[in-house]
């Protein structure tokens, strides 16, 4: 976190972020005023993590080291679902109350919510768990693990800390709180994971073996045009911090073309510099619209430019802590301890109101220094907003070399990226349908997970438009287990599975395993599609014969006979895929709704983004992501998508309140409302919300007229003769070692 452990981590070469070419603030963490030690964070590769912390157990011995725990309080469904297990409600009441409860302390009546799940709000009973459950937010609830904080001793631990047993194998835990570390000064190392890290691993060790580029990400060529350019398309889906709706909001506007534009692209969408009111002067000085000043003391009071070289990066508007800490410094000529109180006061995640004890004496000092009292208001108002979120810079460059090696492998290597991703799941802002509908616009080829030609984790094989494919991996089959997958492997190594008989006596694995690779629609290079397959293994009996008894069988009664079942409608297959694999690449949803869209006078979202501001609106998709954002004064955001893109909604607090119930929990939305336009940033205002969720439900139960049939099984891309098996391949075989381990 701080400048001076990033200046020894770069000359040790764990990261390859220069802080002196980003001037970063050393006193941010280390000055002669602060009596404690630094709080130390570290990410690495989340599938790494036990790893490195058996290993801090072993440098430095249990006796010495130990997890930290955390306080987990009370939420709204959490108190609601332990009050009326006490109060004696059903578990149906409680499931049914429980999923409308999003924000229940916001300005609704709670009446109408209770209404909306089916439940009588005049019951006292219910009242009464109601008043309890909101009184019990916030409660402590139990003490837990903390994800990676360890509180190392130079001397015995037990002496220091109450010490006990993990419910994890091979952990032991201390029983104070994280906070109250800190209160008493204890040396915390925080083992943090990122889902990132793993997946660039991943995406490395892919152009090592496929490409023959071995890359690391010092060695990633730099500020690439390309890679900009893509960014301010807002074409971010996968990339690191910026693939969120306000991100790719941003992008556009911040129009990216070096690499300190990405510190402050990752800096300025959060909290603190939203509420501070610093993100729309900032861009407007960007683009010239108002012209960049700087705050000036009395002349008799020091250089009229002394804050010029505090804001000059970030266009006289603070964006990072290190800056308030500067101003705080040089204007309003706050001591190192004060500074250091500065500092904690704006500490990440901690409660606000430790921040206002200093603003009398930071605003008095500017203002007798010769600072207009306005400007000096609206300083502390800037730094105030740090307190309730805001970024480092230490952090945001060490975060920003994330985002540019992640844009540009996305960028340049999309098939190894998309296989990345997939395999470092789960992960991110997007599930892995979007991944992959990504990985295809993008010009990759995506091949299904098959039981003859993936492996556990998805790989890439011979084909594309690059020369090689995407093929999906066995782990993104619903409910299979690692060790049954790698046991049907090992089972084909010499010769894949010719039918389901042969498949029965080589698996090594139980029917109910065969019967989710059915339905999962694994079986088409075996030439059968989801019905036949599961038709076949249903029929399998419960025990294997022994084979002398099985050819004695099979030469009295000959061969069963060929059942041929109906074909599978598509629409049905899609809705399959989704419910076992979570994505089809054989169609969309809403592809099969289209005609009753238009009948409706319904728009896809490719015919949103060719509205004109203010124009209304009539859309409808499947929804991706809700979001309530703290400082977005109650107002949600939904991402909706349909066969031809996505779309971004706005609903206000008065709206929520008016289609909570759908927009809770609609699975298929239909939205009326007026087109939001800046360039090229759209967004739906929402006036009006209808749950279509029934179309879905229509879909997987065939009542509508979905039949077109699905591409026969021996259509289906296949990989080339001689290549059926990804890991026997050469070079595979150094990428997808057996015991996912990395080397």
């Amino acid at each position: 976190g701080s400048a001076a452990n990033s200046a020894v981590c770069y000359c040790l070469g764990i990261t390859s972020v220069d802080p002196v070419q980003i001037d970063l603030l050393f006193e941010r963490f280390v000055s002669p005023e602060r009596k404690e030690p630094p709080d130390i964070d570290v990410d690495f590769e989340h599938e790494r993590r036990e790893e490195v912390i058996q290993y801090i157990y072993r440098r430095y011995g249990r006796e010495r080291a130990g997890l930290a725990a955390t306080v987990i309080c009370y939420r709204s469904r959490s108190a609601l679902r332990e009050v009326g297990k006490a109060m004696g409600l059903k578990e149906d009441s409680l499931s049914a109350l429980a999923s409308i409860l999003w924000g229940m302390r916001s300005s609704g009546d709670p009446d109408t919510y209770v209404r909306e799940a089916g439940l009588d709000p005049a019951d006292p009973l219910l009242r009464r768990t109601i008043e309890l459950a909101d009184e019990l937010m916030g409660f402590p609830r139990h003490l837990s693990q903390h994800v990676g904080g360890f509180v190392l001793t130079r001397g015995p631990l037990s002496e220091v800390v109450p010490i006990a047993n993990a419910a994890m194998e091979d952990r032991t835990v201390i029983e104070w709180d994280k906070d109250d570390l800190d209160a008493l000064g204890l040396l915390k190392v925080d083992v943090l994971g990122l889902g990132m890290l793993s997946c660039i691993h991943k995406c490395f060790d892919l152009l090592g073996a496929h490409y023959g580029r071995k890359l690391d990400l010092a060695g990633v060529p730099q500020e690439d045009p390309a890679v900009y350019d893509m960014l301010c398309k807002a074409d971010s889906i996968g990339v690191f911090q910026v693939e969120s709706r306000a991100q790719m909001n941003m992008l556009p506007r911040l129009k990216p073309r070096k690499f300190y534009d990405l510190v402050i692209e990752v800096a300025i969408v959060r909290p603190g510099p939203i509420q501070g009111d610093m993100v729309h002067p900032y861009l407007r000085r960007r683009d010239g619209i108002e012209p960049v000043d700087y705050p000036r003391p009395a002349p008799e009071h020091g250089p009229a430019d002394e804050l010029e070289s505090v804001l000059k990066k970030t266009l006289g508007v603070p964006l990072f802590q290190e800056q308030a800490m500067r101003i705080a410094i040089v204007a309003a000529k706050f001591s190192a301890e004060e500074a250091n109180q500065l500092r904690y006061a704006m500490a990440t995640f901690r409660r606000r109101g430790t921040i206002d004890q200093l603003k009398d004496k930071f605003i008095a000092r500017m203002v007798a220094r010769g600072y207009d009292p306005q400007i000096s208001e609206r300083c502390f108002k800037q730094i105030e907003g740090f307190g309730e979120y805001g970024f480092p810079e230490s952090h945001s460059a060490s975060f920003s070399l994330l985002v540019y090696v992640s844009s540009w492998l996305k960028c340049h290597y999309p098939a190894a990226f998309a296989c990345g991703l997939l395999n470092s799941q789960p992960m991110g802002f997007y599930a892995p349908a979007q991944i992959v509908r990504d990985a295809r616009e993008h010009g990759v080829e995506v091949c299904a997970a098959d039981l003859n030609w993936s492996l556990w984790d998805s790989t890439l094989e011979p084909g594309g438009a690059d020369g090689w494919a995407l093929r999906l991996g066995l782990r993104l089959v619903e409910g299979l287990r690692e060790n049954d997958a790698e046991r049907l492997i090992e089972m084909r190594h010499d010769r894949p599975f010719e039918d389901i008989d042969d498949l029965w006596r080589r698996a090594g694995v139980s029917r109910a395993v065969l019967e989710r690779l059915a339905a999962a629609d694994t079986f088409r290079s075996m030439g059968l599609d989801r019905r036949q397959a599961l038709w076949e293994v249903r029929a399998l009996s419960d025990a294997k014969p022994l084979p002398l008894f099985e050819y004695a069988k099979a030469r009295e009664t000959g061969p069963d006979p060929a059942v041929q079942l109906p074909a599978m409608a598509l629409s049905e297959h899609v809705v399959n895929d989704y419910q076992m694999m979570r994505l089809s690449l054989k169609a969309h949803p809403m592809e099969f709704l289209r005609a009753q869209l238009r009948r409706e006078k319904i728009l896809s979202c490719e015919q949103v983004r060719a509205l004109k501001d203010g124009d209304r609106v009539c859309v409808a998709g499947v929804v991706l992501v809700r979001q309530r954002p703290g400082s977005a004064k109650g107002v949600i955001f939904m991402t909706i998508e349909d066969e031809t893109g996505i779309a971004n909604a706005v609903v206000w607090p008065k709206v929520l309140e008016r289609y909570r119930k759908t927009v809770i929990g609609a699975r298929l939305v239909l939205i009326r409302g007026r087109i939001q336009r800046h360039e090229e940033i759209i967004h739906i205002v929402a006036g009006r919300l209808e749950d279509r969720s029934a179309w879905l439900l229509a879909l997987a139960e065939g009542t509508r007229d979905f039949a077109s049939p699905l591409a026969r099984a021996d259509e289906v891309r296949r990989p080339a003769p001689g290549s059926w098996h990804p890991a026997r391949h050469p070079r595979a075989q150094r990428i997808i070692p057996k015991s996912r381990d990395f080397h």
